[in-house]
């Protein structure tokens, strides 16, 4: 802009020196020696006068160097000292002027940039006065913040804050003060404050109070806002933080998971597993087998069996090298079997079967959290008010030195039963040993406390009677170390020469399992107990055994030789009898099921999974057309009783033309408000309902359906149903749909008129239909059916007949009747009936009059229906002073309407929403029903369903099995 005010300066100035050179040319054009000629002038165009000017001035500003002429000095220098003048006035003007416009403009955009970034303060113009009111309270505001000031320099406990916080206090109210006065001033043409000045002056204005009250208040209440501010501002940081946190973890693990999944395959191929880890797959396959012994399941494991407190799961401990169960003072703690498999390796580590994580038994909290869990799943495994459970606990145990062995540890056998256990406790626990035990290939490992007498033990009857010769019982002896200062030394020898029981064992083994304390590692107790047979008077200096029958570490090494030996001879038995249980199983599924797969109970429930996610797909492919015709159709089997029973026949009866149309708007407009958008709902679930079990009833006729999914199906789209919920603010949405609907009182057409009159007569009909049924039930059979069937009148409805037809007669002499009987014309009824012979009441002939008389209303509203049919254009000429009473066709124009609308707000909903809901409900369904063994077992049965999972359990323990013997020849 300052260049275009430069150039038109320049132009200026040029201009004014030509025009001052004209004037002193003119003035002294002897001087010049110029003359004009008239012949030049012609020359040089139109203008000559402008072309002599145009060559004085060349002349002028370029000189004549040939003449050597020049301006006289005088002359000269009048003129550029008015040139000058005129020269510098001119500049400055214009810098001034474009000075000044820029700099307007610049403002001007600065300012409307400050407007904009401040928060809109609009509501204050309706909150705050305005005019007069307005300059009034500014004033207050400066008489105020006189006597705050007054009020601070005589107030004594300020002094006592002292003077330098009292003068920042002050200063900072002044400021405040002073911008909402200013504030104030500017308020006759627009609010503009900030939130500061905004709190000071409201504050300090509207309270009214005295200084030293509102400076209390103000100060507490904007110490609460700032600390509140604070607050927000940290959560939403910490928030923030934790969502950014979850973030990277989220984008952590789903690396990991794809490269899991990439290479799972390959992973699963380079671990090799332990032959020990081969060995309890196997177990854990068969326990899920056969649970009775009686079959297959005949493959060793070492069975821990004693009395209770008999140190039998600290001989466990001992040989696992760990403190893994949790220990009680004299009460039961072992609930349930604990399968233990120990195996060698470089960590020693614990893990249970069904979970990832892995227990470290070096560290004490892990050893803690590692009791607490088996504790846990023990007391989670007893169920029903019993006291021990026959559900197994399996897990590994792994370390340096452990010896490789499957041991189940029992519970303890009891003799005497406390009250807070189940009365079938002992009963239990007897069946639960010998169940173990009656296993032929199962090594018993027999317990005997040695601190208390041999004849109050209960195990070694037990053991008697599942091993009489003793080919596969080793019986330890604990708790020595108390025997050798309670108990006789002969006695002792006895026991351990397998003198003093008749029970014969393969073995006896001494060991100390600690010094009752629980806080004593397995590192000291062992120690412990090594130190004792070495001092012992009675194990060492008598002789009593050989040294390989005592410590912890002898008695798992025998253990485990055992083991082994008795696996090597029985292995190749159960091989061989698992091959022919498999042959004879995939015969009889061949001459049963010859064209069928063996499809295991999870294949067929993930089969079963996908066929009804994909009706639930072909729900939300239904056309338009279709949803709304069963929208429609269940939305008037739902409403149609309320309108004929509450609007349509109440309204219909009054006896004018007004009065039904009052009473029909007041009775619509109660409906909307409160039944209609619920029962709606209830409409619109129900055809959503209605359409998916169509959906499953339509599937089950395809070619390639399985009978044995409609149970699971069935099952599955019940529950789905029963918790599925259409959304509540469906009801509010719907309540404003209709009510709109309503009020609309007028038919637009033709064809909406011939609709309307064809769902009178429909709806009426159908009506008519069930009054002619209950009028039939009522009087009877007509005589032609009598004849044709040999049906006969009963004496009521013999009376029914006499009763309606003088009811007849009152009808036919006044077609309008109201829809009640007078007290006379009941009384002339009765007694007409009893010139007859028939007494009756008058409740019994109110009876017969009801469905008589609506009979007789609605064939009337049928023939006005009828009538209206063609008086449309009548109708909307003349509106509501027709000559022919068209009423009724208005109301179920409307009602129509009112349906259609709703049928399509739900068709909407139901493709949108619901259907969507529906499907996340089902999937929530199956995932739970996949989750539950029991409830598989129980939706997805039949002969084809266990044969198949016989043979799939059958054929994986083969493959097992195989894989081990093949192991187990190459370690040989």
């Amino acid at each position: 802009m300052l260049r275009i005010y430069q150039n038109t300066y320049r132009r200026t100035a040029r201009k004014a020196v030509v025009y001052s050179t004209k004037v002193a040319c003119c003035n002294h054009s002897t001087l010049c020696g110029i003359t004009s000629h008239p012949r030049r002038s012609q020359d040089s165009g139109s203008s000559g006068s402008n072309g002599k000017h145009r060559r004085h001035e060349e002349f002028l500003l370029a000189g004549n160097p040939a003449r050597g002429w020049q301006m006289p000095p005088p002359s000269r220098g009048y003129g550029m000292l008015v040139v000058r003048i005129l020269r510098g006035a001119l500049k400055l003007r214009y810098i001034v002027l474009g000075g000044a416009i820029g700099g307007g403009v610049s403002l001007r955009k600065k300012y409307e940039d400050w407007k904009d970034g401040l928060p809109d303060f609009k509501w204050l113009e309706d909150a705050m006065p305005q005019g007069e009111r307005w300059s009034q309270f500014s004033r207050n505001l400066i008489e105020v913040g006189s006597l705050v000031k007054n009020a601070i320099d005589v107030d004594p406990k300020l002094k006592q804050l002292g003077e330098d916080k009292l003068s920042e206090w002050r200063n900072w109210f002044d400021s405040r003060l002073d911008d909402a006065i200013e504030a104030a001033d500017y308020q006759g043409v627009q609010i503009v404050e900030t939130k500061d000045d905004l709190k000071a002056k409201t504050t300090v204005a509207a309270l009214g109070i005295t200084s030293d009250e509102s400076r209390k208040k103000y100060e507490k209440l904007q110490s609460q806002v700032e600390t509140l501010q604070t607050e927000i501002m940290n959560v939403q940081i910490k928030y923030q933080k934790e969502l950014e946190k979850m973030e990277k973890e989220n984008r952590e693990l789903r690396q990991q998971y794809l490269i899991l999944k990439t290479n799972k395959k390959t992973t699963a191929k380079k671990i090799k597993k332990s032959l020990i880890d081969m060995y309890s797959e196997v177990l854990d396959e068969l326990s899920g087998y056969d649970t009775g012994y009686t079959m297959a399941d005949h493959l060793p494991r070492v069975v821990v069996v004693g009395d209770q407190s008999s140190g039998k799961t600290s001989v466990l401990e001992s040989i696992a090298k760990a403190r893994i169960f949790p220990r009680g003072s004299g009460e039961m703690m072992t609930r349930a079997p604990v399968k233990v498999t120990l195996a060698e390796g470089p960590y020693h580590v614990a893990q249970f079967r069904d979970s990832d994580r892995e227990y470290d038994l070096t560290k004490e909290s892990d050893l803690q959290d590692l009791r607490r869990d088996v504790e846990f799943r023990m007391k989670a495994s007893v169920r029903g008010g019993k006291t021990v459970s026959n559900e197994v606990i399996a897990m590994t145990v792994k370390g340096p030195g452990l010896q490789r062995m499957v041991l189940v540890d029992l519970p303890g056998i009891i003799s005497t039963m406390t009250v807070d256990m189940a009365s079938d406790t002992k009963d239990s626990i007897h069946q639960m040993t010998k169940h173990y035990m009656s296993n032929p290939n199962a090594i018993i490992l027999c317990i005997q406390d040695g601190s208390v007498d041999a004849e109050r033990s209960n195990v070694t009857d037990l053991v008697m009677q599942c091993d009489p010769l003793g080919r596969r019982t080793i019986f330890v002896l604990t708790k020595v170390d108390l025997a050798e200062e309670l108990a006789d030394p002969d006695r002792i020898r006895k026991i351990l020469s397998g003198k003093l029981f008749p029970m014969k064992a393969l073995g006896y083994y001494a060991v100390v399992t600690g010094r009752g304390r629980k806080d004593d590692s397995i590192d000291a107790i062992r120690q412990y107990e090594e130190d004792f047979f070495k001092n012992s008077k009675l194990f060492h200096r008598r002789g009593v055994i050989m040294p390989h029958q005592v410590t912890s570490r002898n008695l798992s090494l025998a253990v485990s030789d055992r083991f082994w030996k008795m696996v090597r001879e029985t292995i190749e038995q159960q091989a061989d009898a698992f091959k022919a249980t498999r042959f004879n199983l995939e015969t009889e599924w061949k001459n049963n099921f010859p064209r069928l797969r063996e499809s295991g109970r999870d294949e067929l429930f993930d089969k079963a999974k996908g066929e009804i996610l994909d009706e639930v797909v072909t729900l939300s492919q239904i056309s338009a057309k279709k949803w709304d015709d069963a929208l429609n159709t269940k939305l008037w089997e739902k409403l149609s009783n309320y309108v004929f029973e509450t609007i349509y026949l109440p309204a219909a009866q009054s006896g004018s033309q007004n009065s039904f149309n009052t009473m029909v708007d007041i009775k619509l407009r109660q409906w909307a408000e409160q039944a209609l958008p619920a029962k709606s709902v209830e409409a619109g679930w129900e055809a959503l309902q209605q359409e998916f079990i169509s959906l499953m009833e339509r599937s089950k006729k395809a070619q390639d359906h399985d009978v044995i999914f409609d149970q699971l199906k069935s099952a599955v789209v019940d529950e789905a149903i029963r918790r599925h919920s259409w959304e509540d603010k469906a009801i509010d949405m719907l309540r404003v749909i209709q009510l709109n609907t309503l009020e609309d009182r007028f038919v637009h057409d033709k064809q909406e008129w011939d609709s309307a009159v064809k769902f009178l007569e429909t709806s009426v009909n159908a009506k008519l239909v069930q009054t002619e049924e209950t009028l039939a039930q009522m009087f009877g059979p007509g005589q032609m059916r009598r004849l044709t069937h040999w049906q006969y009148l009963t004496q009521d409805q013999q009376k029914r007949r006499s009763v309606k037809n003088e009811l007849d007669k009152i009808l036919k002499n006044d077609t309008k009747h109201l829809p009640t009987l007078t007290h006379d014309e009941l009384t002339t009824v009765r007694k007409n009936l009893q010139r007859d012979s028939v007494d009756v009441d008058t409740d019994y002939i109110r009876q017969t009059w009801f469905p008589v008389y609506r009979k007789h209303f609605l064939q009337q509203a049928l023939q006005r229906a009828r009538d209206c049919r063609k008086a449309y254009y009548l109708y909307t000429q003349q509106g509501a002073e027709c000559e022919i009473s068209c009423s009724d066709v208005v109301l179920f124009w409307r009602i129509q309407q009112v349906i259609k609308i709703t049928g399509n707000a739900l068709r909407q909903q139901v493709i949108n929403r619901e259907a969507r809901r529906l499907d996340k409900e089902i999937k929530a369904v199956l995932d739970e029903f996949s989750e539950d063994e029991e409830k598989k077992g129980y939706l997805l049965t039949g002969k084809r369903v266990l044969l198949a999972e016989e043979l799939i359990k059958v054929r994986q323990i083969q493959e097992k099995l195989e894989e081990f013997i093949n192991s187990l020849n190459q370690e040989k």
